[in-house]
């Protein structure tokens, strides 16, 4: 399984009136870190013929982060069903490797052409190799 690591340190902007990181924050880094993942390892010919679009996130939160900590999110495919991709994304604190969210996101690749649900074409595949896939 192919995983992806994107650094992230704790804003102001990221907290909200409990002192701790907005529940809304970890939607964005999770959809970050996916992103990310995407442009670091699809070629530009990929990445002008198709375009993903979130259908469901499903968060965990299990600890809460504070201004200025370190964190990691890190994100792999989980499997591939026809034109759907399950991607998990764990954030973790750097300092104790304490989980704070994990993420379970499913998107759908579209044809950058006209916006239309397209299968997964194993070039994608190859790039992004299933955790199902693993063993």
């Amino acid at each position: 399984m192919q995983q992806f690591e994107h650094s992230i340190t704790v804003q102001p902007a990221d907290i909200d009136v409990m002192n701790h990181v907005n529940n809304v924050v970890y939607v964005q880094w999770v959809q970050d870190a996916a992103s990310e993942h995407w442009r670091t390892q699809a070629a530009q010919e990929l990445m002008a013929k198709y375009n993903w679009v979130v259908l469901r996130h499903e968060i965990d939160y299990r600890g809460a982060a504070v201004l200025h900590d370190k964190l990691m999110a890190r994100t792999w495919v989980h499997d591939y069903d026809g034109v759907r991709s399950t991607r998990i994304v764990q954030i973790r604190r750097q300092l104790d490797d304490k989980l704070l969210a994990e993420a379970r996101t499913t998107w759908c690749l579209l044809a950058s052409g006209n916006n239309r649900p397209v299968r997964i074409p194993e070039e994608i595949k190859v790039l992004f190799r299933a955790s199902s896939e693993v063993g």
